[in-house]
């Protein structure tokens, strides 16, 4: 280290704990705080009176929030390294240890700030966690309810659609309110599985109706309506968050197909608008497999300004969908890489795009497959949906659909290519086959 030029000698590390936060300026002797707020400002102020402007921490679970907050409130400059770049040798390691170390990196600039998302866009993901968590949580009542019927011998979530649906919890809340007609049960399902399937359900709402079973249907209805209750609280905190719809902003093109807001979509007007113009009137869902939520929960965790990842392969580094090849040499080994939830979010995506006929994406993810496998189909995939997201928010580009079509004709080509460099390799020559009259 002595041959390296400092560039702060103020720089502070932070080891950060769930009981202590160990702070080293500079790679001195650390002081220790504790971790409740009268510490954590004590920590700022002693930060303060140390003439200190630039702190690094690692992340340590959600230990770290708290403090950053506090930091970045008082301006400070505050980064967030990955714990690889800090690693101490072995057998040194002690809390002590690390923060002098990692004040060490930092004020020789050894130290690679990770992203965090500004205050707004943190506090917007927060509340999109938290509806996603009681999403998760009511789907897992829906398979209660299932198993509830089952027990009864109804086999209703057979013949429908999904029992969360308006025909499945109309039946669901009569037979907990008492109901045991089939008749009366198939009143209640919406007119097209009365006119398609009617004696297919009515044999299906024959049951054995024990009581306790009915009990267990009834506790998972009532929790499945809590958690629906929570999920619309959400609605209304991320509809506070977002900023308001201006109308003097140019309303985006209607398509020729409505489009849907997604899968369990929150209820907030103008969706589509507002996320348009948080975006200088870019319209993300012109992208395969984007819905008005999807862009919505990508917004939550990359926020809106692209531009921190210098190229589209940085980005899907980062989202975790990128290559781990490592070649050293004559050495070749793969490197896991973990996707991150913006990455998951495109294999989401990227998932529902499998079955597609008309799309080349879609044709795209079957040549793949039939080379690869799925998963890694799917990841490739899943890293063209995000390279195109950053093309668009970064580089404005327009994503223009070819269609299933024209993407076969290009691989075609590139195999009659492929061909035809091969057979002049072997001193060949191709003759095509005449087609029989």
């Amino acid at each position: 280290m002595q041959g390296l030029t400092v560039l702060d000698p103020r720089a502070a590390f932070v080891d950060v704990g769930s009981e202590h936060m160990h702070v080293s300026v500079g790679g001195d002797e650390p002081a220790v705080f504790g971790t409740v707020t009268s510490q954590l400002h004590a920590l700022r102020d002693w930060l303060k009176s140390q003439d200190v402007h630039s702190v690094a921490m690692e992340a340590t679970g959600v230990y770290w929030l708290a403090l950053y907050g506090v930091l970045e409130a008082a301006g400070l400059e505050v980064r967030m390294v990955n714990g690889r770049q800090t690693r101490n040798l072995p057998g040194r390691k002690s809390d002590i240890q690390d923060c002098q170390w990692g004040a060490t990196l930092h004020m020789h600039g050894l130290l690679k700030a990770g992203f965090v998302p500004p205050a707004d866009i943190r506090r917007l993901q927060d509340y999109l966690r938290l509806r996603a968590d009681h999403v998760a949580s009511a789907a897992s009542h829906v398979q209660h309810m299932q198993k509830a019927l089952e027990r009864m011998n109804i086999k209703l979530h057979h013949e429908i659609a999904s029992l969360a649906g308006m025909s499945g919890l109309a039946v669901v809340r009569a037979i907990v309110a008492g109901e045991r007609s089939p008749e009366a049960l198939l009143a209640l399902c919406d007119q097209q599985i009365r006119r398609a399937k009617a004696e297919q359900v009515k044999e299906a709402l024959r049951g054995t109706w024990e009581q306790e079973h009915v009990f267990a249907l009834r506790q998972a209805l009532q929790s499945w309506d809590h958690y629906q209750q929570q999920i619309a609280e959400c609605d209304r905190q991320i509809q506070a968050v977002l900023p308001p719809h201006d109308p003097k902003q140019p309303a985006l093109p209607r398509p020729k197909t409505p489009k849907r807001g997604g899968v369990n979509s929150p209820d907030i007007p103008m969706l589509g608008e507002i996320l348009a113009q948080m975006h200088g009137g870019r319209d993300l869902t012109q992208l395969p497999a984007h819905t008005h939520y999807s862009v919505l929960q990508l917004v939550g965790e990359v926020g809106t300004d692209l531009t921190k990842w210098a190229t589209e392969k940085h980005f899907t580094a980062w989202t975790g969908l990128a290559p781990g090849n490592h070649d050293s040499g004559k050495r070749k080994s793969h490197v896991k890489r973990g996707r991150n939830r913006a990455g998951q979010l495109f294999c989401m995506m990227a998932q529902s795009l499998v079955r597609s006929k008309d799309i080349a994406l879609g044709g795209f993810y079957r040549r793949m497959c039939a080379r690869r496998g799925g998963l890694i189909a799917t990841m490739a995939l899943a890293r063209k949906l995000a390279a195109w997201y950053w093309r668009i928010m970064v580089k404005g580009d327009d994503y223009v659909e070819q269609g299933l079509a024209r993407y076969d004709a290009q691989v075609l080509q590139t195999k009659q290519r492929a061909l035809k460099r091969l057979a002049k390799e072997l001193g060949q020559q191709l003759v095509p086959i005449t087609p029989a009259p």
